[in-house]
């Protein structure tokens, strides 16, 4: 029997309840912070030692030197040649959909001059090295390889390094993502011991400028910490998706798009809105029907459970609002004018918009990147794209008539600021 937690807008006790769903918090965040802390302060003091013992305990990979993790070209690029053709060729139209997205993004160097005279410019340049985590605890990801590397290689960043726990070989579709993408090092190696290893460096894992792609709590515990030694994409949590339908799309439709997320984690979170009060009770059948035949129904059913709800709305205004509040990472917008509340959405992630729009295929081979901000942090954050991976540098070039006159509103900023070496760095070239 599958278990989904109905709510109604109109009840007394709906924003209780509603809070009750949207809280997600780990229990184990504390533990994971410190286990997390442990294995990081290892890598960093013994490098390969530490992260061959770690990935031998947490991974069940035994090697006796660090060089044992890598995975070399010819394995990946034979991964690649020995796929069936509808596999290369998924593979491929997602590879080719995700760039052509991702090369818009590019941020182009500018530079003007004022009625001053002053040059004002800025560059913008690749960062020299990323480390790429890829997930591979309860399910392969191929598509988070291609998500995270093809935006850093229109970017135009010189290496790529990738992180993939395995006991053994990952699945070759991984292995073969990583070789369409031009991944330069895999390592077959994960958790905390990972994104130590990436963030300060061993004898055989170079030390990289920023971290990206999800991972468990141990993950995004370490990551969190090696922050400011390392830059990183975001601290991901979850996934989860709100769906807001106006009764009219085939339950078992908007079931399978709530399954497609609570598959991933048992803290998934599946939300949908909706103004019809029997579209409620059908999906809800549609959720009991179709479970039990699920083969990844024993991580479903308690995301759902937990997670998950049903609520029944008075208006397509009222469930937009709550999303707003949710400030989703996916949202899909399942009615037929819904190109026009589109401009309505302040907060997600990723917005889905039509009946026929699934998220699922955000995920593959839509081409925006399916690294977006959980846990509502939609708010203040945005997807990952060509822009994480580039820098941008300020140019300011003064003449002697500009300098002279900048420096006397800098001069006198700087001594109202109480920064005589400012003001007399100014002053001199007045």
């Amino acid at each position: 029997m599958a278990d989904i937690t109905i709510l109604r807008t109109a009840d007394r006790d709906f924003r209780a309840q509603f809070r009750r769903i949207l809280d997600r918090s780990q229990e184990a965040s504390h533990k994971a912070e410190e286990v997390a802390a442990n294995i990081l302060a290892d890598v960093r003091a013994r490098g390969d030692e530490a992260l061959i013992e770690w990935t031998g305990r947490l991974d069940g990979r035994q090697v006796r030197t660090a060089s044992e993790l890598e995975v070399s070209q010819d394995v990946l690029a034979r991964a690649f040649a020995g796929l069936a053709p509808a596999e290369r060729d998924a593979l491929q139209v997602a590879a080719e959909r995700i760039r052509a997205y991702h090369e818009q993004q590019v941020l182009k160097p500018y530079e003007q001059e004022d009625g001053l005279g002053v040059r004002l410019g800025q560059r913008i340049t690749p960062l020299e090295r990323v480390g790429l985590y890829v997930p591979g605890g309860k399910a392969a990801y191929p598509s988070s390889v291609l998500m995270n590397a093809l935006p850093a290689r229109v970017a135009g960043v010189g290496e790529l390094i990738m992180m993939a726990p395995s006991a053994g070989l990952p699945s070759p579709l991984v292995l073969a993502a990583a070789h369409l993408a031009q991944v330069d090092r895999v390592f077959l190696a994960g958790g905390a011991q990972a994104i130590g290893a990436l963030a300060y460096g061993t004898a055989t894992v170079p030390r990289v400028d920023k971290i990206v792609g999800p991972g468990n709590a141990y993950v995004a515990a370490a990551k969190r910490q090696v922050y400011g030694t390392v830059a990183i994409d975001m601290i991901a949590g979850p996934s989860e998706i709100s769906i807001v339908c106006d009764g009219k799309t085939d339950p078992d439709w908007i079931a399978y798009d709530l399954f497609a997320q609570a598959e991933h984690d048992e803290g998934a979170q599946a939300l949908l809105f909706t103004p019809d009060a029997a579209f409620v009770e059908a999906v809800a059948a549609a959720i009991r029907r179709l479970l039990p035949v699920m083969e990844r129904r024993a991580i479903i059913a308690p995301a759902l459970a937990r997670h998950g709800a049903l609520i029944h709305v008075t208006s397509l205004d009222e469930a937009m609002a709550l999303v707003n509040e949710v400030a989703p990472e996916h949202l899909e917008l399942s009615f037929d004018e819904a190109p026009a509340w589109v401009d309505k959405v302040r907060h997600a992630g990723a917005i889905f918009v039509g009946r026929h729009t699934a998220e699922a295929l955000g995920d593959y081979c839509a081409g925006p990147n399916h690294v977006l901000p959980t846990s509502g942090t939609a708010r203040f954050s945005s997807p990952l794209g060509v822009y994480d991976f580039q820098k941008r540098t300020s140019v300011i070039q003064c003449s002697a008539q500009a300098a002279r006159v900048l420096g006397r509103s800098a001069s006198v900023l700087a001594r109202g600021e109480g920064l005589t070496a400012h003001a007399l760095s100014a002053e001199c070239r007045i």
